[in-house]
């Protein structure tokens, strides 16, 4: 008979101690065991054990676990197909079934007891056994043969996987889980058309019925010929399964609803760590129409009712509010100037970063310094127009929302519900959210009545007012979101001036005016500068004719432009131009004070030709002052005439020209050469302070 070896660990166990306890017994009696040797790759060689070389007491153990072994083997080789229990969630069955399982429990006991009935009398032993627990003998041997079966399959599994299924024994006990949502009714393709109705877009977009569902199902059903289709019981039941037990709300929201609706209401979004922030890290930008009316004076006088928008920014860390104005309809310019505010007023100072609203408020060119398409902040490092207003006043970094995505901005878009609930509702011109997704929430209110009657806010009023909550409630008042992130400080105002700051010094309040004018690049023309259809002229426009320069002005005084070259250094103020009439009326002032410069601007035009047609010996041996001849003729021509004559470049003899004899007509042009030389010298000077 061929000899059986097992390995040390399971002698061990056999023999019921432990492996260096079994090791040491080998050493000590070498000749008393059998032993083989197997090598392993890479590892120690292992070492087995005869079963015959073992005592009496474990050769009967391992003979009954084998023994027990080959029960369980052939109990699951008869299992037609695996029981329920295998495949069974065990927390979702005692859950569901909570009652049926402990009851499970407690007769898994019981049966074990009869299980484990050693020799005797087994007939009367069920009859009485049976009887006790107040069940047929039948019933008995099934709940029996159940129990050895589970006990087979956990056992089998645990020598396969390592992990202890003794649950399977209290399961085989339970009665299966009835299998519902099976619709027998319902064959796959009235399946597969029911749901194709159900989530059709233009069905659900239109709150589609189950009834409207079932008459369309019907009429699919008659011209497909089927005589035998459910009730629209069982469609009802059949939908409900869909949207419940199937998850397919999801999917039926966003048909109804389309993607927008379903990004904002349905999709997952994370929950973001400000403790982490310091205060002005990160500022967030966004406009609010207010659900009220006020009454507002148009520049031209006429009083209308308007609703006011807020234009504000919040401080992520502390919540908040700075840089805040009311205006009718935002623009960039009410941007920049809350954008000031903010810098130079308490609560306040430079952010680090700016996160702005996808609108084109915030967007546009002036302020980012790119174009809107691009939705991300471009590295450049040049003048105030070109980084744009958010970089130029100091903010380092800054980003915006994707379009219809508010939650990114979560903090003040809440902040804008606090103020319709805590504010707004408080205003005799409230007239519900605008918001709102139901009629109900609008109030109605006669505001052409209120406006004539003079009941309604002036716009500085409501100013007041929404400062003096901000201030005194807002502010001041416990924030939940601060308490819920443990912070020292739960209010929004303690936070902002106690807690962790990023701080950077705000630019001069010159330079912030500077910034606050719109900026443009214009054409000069012969003309001057045409803006808003008027011309702007100055007269040092005529050395950057044909050029695009940059131009900036104050919206509130259009009369006047700021004219700056391409590297930023200012050229002149432009103001807007006297136009000249037309003849026979000539004979004007303005005329004459054109010619002036026409004639100034030649005259200044061929001296600095004539300059820079003088050669560097000549500019060096006149001081500066360009000489009538001698210049660099770089053209070809005819033969010069002989009779012309080439004054010598020698430095006495030059000097000892000058300090000759005048000629009768030099002396006549005295007067007139030393108005030249004096003009000449205060150009020099006029040249040397643009230098320093």
């Amino acid at each position: 008979m061929e000899e059986t070896f097992i390995s040390l660990e399971q002698a061990a166990q056999l023999e019921g101690i432990s492996y260096k306890g079994m090791t040491s017994r080998i050493e000590r009696n070498p000749g008393s065991f059998k032993t083989k040797t197997e090598s392993r790759c890479g590892g120690k060689d292992r070492v087995f054990v005869a079963i015959s070389s073992l005592s009496t007491k474990a050769r009967k153990a391992h003979k009954a676990e084998r023994k027990v072994y080959r029960e369980d083997s052939e109990i699951v080789q008869k299992s037609q197909e695996s029981p329920w229990y295998l495949d069974i969630d065990l927390n979702w069955y005692i859950e569901t079934h909570k009652r049926e399982y402990y009851e499970a429990v407690e007769l898994s006991r019981k049966i074990q007891e009869f299980v484990s009935y050693g020799e005797g009398e087994r007939t009367a032993f069920a009859e009485m056994f049976a009887a006790k627990l107040n069940i047929s003998k039948r019933t008995l041997y099934r709940y029996a043969e159940g129990y050895l079966e589970s006990s087979a399959w956990a056992s089998k599994l645990e020598r396969e996987e390592g992990e202890n299924f003794e649950f399977f024994k209290v399961l085989a006990l339970c009665r299966k889980p009835k299998e519902s949502h099976t619709f027998p009714s319902l064959t796959e393709e009235q399946k597969v058309l029911i749901e194709n109705i159900w989530f059709d877009p233009g069905f659900s977009q239109n709150h589609g019925t189950i009834e409207m569902l079932y008459w369309k199902f019907k009429d699919i059903a008659d011209c497909k010929g089927w005589n035998d289709y459910p009730s629209i019981k069982t469609v009802a039941r059949y939908i409900k399964y869909l949207m419940d037990n199937l998850r397919g709300r999801n999917a039926h929201y966003l048909a109804a609803n389309g993607l927008r609706e379903f990004k904002n209401a349905r999709m997952l979004k994370g929950k973001r760590d400000t403790t982490a922030l310091e205060v002005m890290e990160f500022v967030q930008g966004d406009e609010h129409t207010f659900d009220c009316w006020v009454q507002y004076t148009h520049p031209n006088g006429k009083i209308k009712a308007v609703r006011p928008k807020l234009v504000a920014w919040l401080d992520t860390r502390s919540r908040c509010i700075m840089g805040d104005v009311l205006c009718v309809d935002a623009n960039s310019q009410i941007l920049k100037e809350s954008l000031v505010k903010m810098l130079y007023s308490h609560p306040g100072g430079v952010p680090k970063h700016l996160h702005i609203d996808n609108g084109k408020d915030y967007t546009s060119k002036t302020n980012t310094g790119q174009s809107r398409n691009d939705r991300r902040m471009q590295e450049l490092n040049f003048d105030s127009e070109t980084k744009g207003f958010y970089r130029s006043i100091g903010i380092e970094e800054w980003s915006r929302s994707l379009p219809y995505e508010p939650w990114s901005k979560g903090q003040i878009e809440r902040f804008f519900g606090t103020v319709c609930s805590m504010f707004t509702k408080w205003i005799g011109s409230y007239v519900g959210t605008l918001t709102g997704s139901k009629t109900s929430g609008k109030r109605k209110k006669d505001i052409p009545g209120m406006l004539e009657r003079g009941e309604l806010l002036t716009m500085e009023e409501f100013y007041g007012y929404w400062t003096k909550w901000k201030n005194e409630v807002y502010h001041k008042r416990e924030h939940s979101s601060l308490r819920k992130s443990r912070e020292k400080y739960i209010t929004p105002i303690e936070l902002f001036e106690n807690g962790e700051r990023y701080y950077k010094a705000s630019p001069p309040r010159e330079y912030a005016s500077m910034l606050l004018l719109k900026a443009d690049t214009a054409l000069v023309r012969n003309q001057g500068i045409i803006k808003f259809g008027t011309l702007y002229t100055d007269y040092e426009l005529c050395h950057y004719i044909g050029e695009t320069v940059n131009i900036k002005w104050d919206i509130d005084d259009v009369t006047k432009l700021y004219v700056f070259n391409k590297e930023g250094k200012k050229i002149c103020e432009a103001v807007s131009a006297e136009l000249l009439q037309i003849a026979p009326r000539v004979p004007q002032a303005a005329l004459e004070e054109h010619i002036k410069k026409q004639k100034r601007q030649l005259r200044e035009t061929k001296q600095e030709l004539e300059w820079y047609q003088t050669p560097y010996e000549l500019r060096v041996q006149n001081n500066g002052t360009p000489a009538v001849v001698g210049g660099v003729d770089l053209t070809v021509k005819a033969k010069k005439n002989e009779k012309l004559i080439q004054l010598p470049n020698d430095k006495e003899f030059r000097d000892d020209v000058k300090a000759g004899s005048v000629s009768k007509k030099q002396k006549q042009h005295k007067e007139t050469d030393d108005e030249f030389f004096n003009q000449k010298a205060q150009q020099a000077l006029e040249r040397l302070r643009a230098l320093g």
